[in-house]
């Protein structure tokens, strides 16, 4: 196939993620993107091109509530098993032996219960993942048919038509944040809910944490929350020395995170 049709074809992927919409679930609680990026742009007049978007995840703000595992899921048709999550949390326990155990149990989606303990603890946090959203992105690089790529925005996408189920991004991915989607069998992952971002909402995880752990905004803009937050906080990424740039950017991480 040609590169330029490929390149209309993908054109129309994305116009219809933005316009037509993919995900099954509305959330009920609905802010307004430009309260968050400092913009009063208007949907018919969004312009891809002059964004940078990206996340910023509160570490000591998570309660691990898994309330952003859940809105994902229903936001974006994610499978109903155990296996797969586009977003999930995971709970790190620094024991005073020294040793550091990490739990996922069903992606953090029910919560957390109490398997250690409180005496022999020393600390424990939440950390939310997902995909990175890298601009070198590994996933991008490796896919054979140009079905994992960048948008103008900097969010990292599949188009399910053309991918083949290689796997090759799957194995790639240093963040373990795609699968293959047992129904479509094609990758599958985060899309920071692009199909959200056009109509002024934010990405489901975000809209409905209750502690405001997540942070979503445009990079470009000096005025907008994730500006902010990278200001008011010491930021760090993770895996930096990959050198994957990822968009994803955490505060109060601890050293033992991976």
């Amino acid at each position: 196939m040609s590169n330029i049709k490929r390149e209309f074809d993908r054109r129309k992927f994305i116009k219809g993620c933005l316009l037509g919409g993919v995900g099954l679930g509305i959330l009920p609680t609905l802010s307004k993107m430009h309260e968050v990026l400092g913009s009063t742009e208007k949907l018919a007049e969004y312009v891809p091109e002059i964004r940078s978007y990206g996340m910023g995840i509160n570490v000591k703000a998570c309660i691990g509530c898994g309330k952003c595992v859940n809105a994902c899921e229903q936001e974006n048709n994610v499978p109903k098993d155990p296996m797969y999550y586009r977003t999930w949390v995971e709970r790190y326990t620094l024991l005073l032996s020294g040793e550091t155990i990490v739990e996922s149990p069903f992606g953090g989606s029910r919560g957390f219960t109490d398997t250690h303990q409180e005496s022999k603890i020393l600390k424990s946090f939440f950390v939310p993942k997902l995909c990175n959203h890298c601009k070198n992105a590994p996933c991008v690089q490796v896919c054979p048919v140009g079905a994992t790529f960048t948008t103008s925005e900097g969010v990292v996408l599949v188009d399910k038509d053309y991918c083949i189920g290689c796997s090759y991004c799957l194995q790639a991915c240093p963040y373990g944040a795609r699968f293959m989607n047992p129904i479509t069998h094609t990758a599958d992952k985060c899309t920071f809910c692009y199909h959200r971002l056009s109509r002024g909402l934010l990405p489901a995880c975000v809209e409905v944490c209750p502690t405001k752990a997540r942070i979503f905004g445009d990079t470009k803009l000096r005025s907008s929350q994730l500006t902010r937050f990278f200001r008011q906080n010491e930021i760090q990424v993770l895996k930096g020395g990959l050198n994957t740039d990822p968009q994803v950017f955490y505060a109060r991480l601890d050293g033992e995170v991976r």
